[in-house]
């Protein structure tokens, strides 16, 4: 029998498909959406300070990242800058974020420099890591460190920044890229800060028998990396002693490592030619503080190569008294006031005396 012009059967149908439709359809808009918040957060999670970027590379690949911007930026004064990597299991300012767990914003409001703070994508990676295990993201111009590298250059250049004082600093697989940009860009960073994170190289040390691998031979890549851009660049190992990711021996080889790459950088050979001079402060527990020890390692001319902070409490987190998130401590040193207090005491220019 022929439908009437009037029959509500189609409408119906036409209704049930959009139903349907968008019945399937929920749930991949669901995931979308907790992607896009975990990775970029809520509008009302940043600043009015803060500022949303992507950077582009040659090839076309992106990266997000955020600059904080302090009351002191007005244009014509050249703020430094710092990088803050996040680590596994985190973004840099999404949810359970870099710039919660460190709370950098409201030490550079107070001190006046620049934060910026890289996301990785949740597809680049296994829960968000940075892949500093991958060889290809362990040399210039490839990988992750070409576009952190490209960030910060794009960060100077927008915000007419101090490009002799860039420092990055970095958590777990974050402190990893971080010490990888020191080696791999060492004439665009002034210092390294390695939270809870190991050496350069360090995929090829096998953790049931590291010392089959000197610290020494992945010091050696590290310098070979560097080439003729390398320089002495200071660098700040923070490590937990109930750290169960990131074992006590990993922090110590990175001090090893590091200062096996200062005496290559000497005179291109491993004979301890630095004469270097290592002091230990104790910092007793204060308040709801625990204490912690601060070594610093430097030639007898007082120039610093490596300082050292080990907290015997601290487990796999970075510490601040304000930290929020996972893989935070809000009891241990604050971490991320020695952290820009080191980073202050070393600038590109004053280290290798451009």
């Amino acid at each position: 029998m022929k439908k009437s012009p009037g029959d509500p059967a189609p409408r119906r149908r036409r209704r049930w498909r959009w139903l349907v439709g968008l019945a399937v359809a929920m749930p991949t808009i669901a995931v979308v959406a907790l992607g896009l918040v975990f990775q970029f957060g809520l509008p009302w999670w940043s600043g009015a300070n803060d500022r949303n970027h992507v950077y582009v590379s040659s090839d076309g690949t992106r990266k997000h990242y955020q600059v904080h911007l302090p009351p002191q930026h007005d244009g014509s004064t050249e703020l430094p800058i710092m990088m803050a990597l996040h680590g596994c299991g985190m973004t840099g300012f999404g949810w359970n974020s870099m710039k919660e767990a460190t709370q950098f914003n409201v030490l550079a409001d107070q001190e006046g420099f620049i934060v910026v703070y890289p996301t990785q994508r949740p597809f680049e990676s296994d829960v968000n890591c940075w892949n500093s295990a991958d060889p290809r993201n362990q040399v210039r111009g490839s990988g992750e460190p070409a576009l952190l590298a490209g960030v910060v250059r794009e960060v100077v250049s927008t915000y007419d920044a101090d490009a002799d004082r860039v420092h990055v600093s970095g958590a777990s697989s974050g402190a990893g890229a971080a010490v990888i940009l020191g080696a791999t860009y060492p004439d665009v960073f002034a210092t390294v800060t390695s939270v809870a994170g190991g050496e350069y190289g360090l995929n090829q040390v096998d953790p049931d028998d590291p010392d089959s691998t000197p610290a020494s031979a992945t010091a050696r890549q590290a310098w070979a990396q560097m080439g003729d851009r390398a320089r002495p660049l200071p660098l700040l190992v923070v490590q937990g002693g109930r750290d169960e990711v990131v074992p006590t021996i990993v922090g110590e080889r990175l001090v090893d490592h590091w200062i096996a790459v200062h005496d290559l950088i000497d005179d291109g050979m491993l004979n301890e030619s630095l004469a270097l001079v290592t002091v230990t402060v104790e910092h007793p527990p204060a308040g709801r503080q625990y204490g912690y020890e601060h070594t610093t390692v430097s030639t007898p001319e007082g120039r610093v190569l490596v300082e050292y902070v080990f907290a015997d409490l601290l487990a796999h987190s970075w510490s601040h008294p304000n930290s929020r998130g996972l893989f935070t401590d809000t009891a241990g040193p604050d971490v991320t006031r020695i952290a820009w207090a080191f980073a202050q005491r070393h600038d590109a220019e004053e280290v290798d005396g451009r």
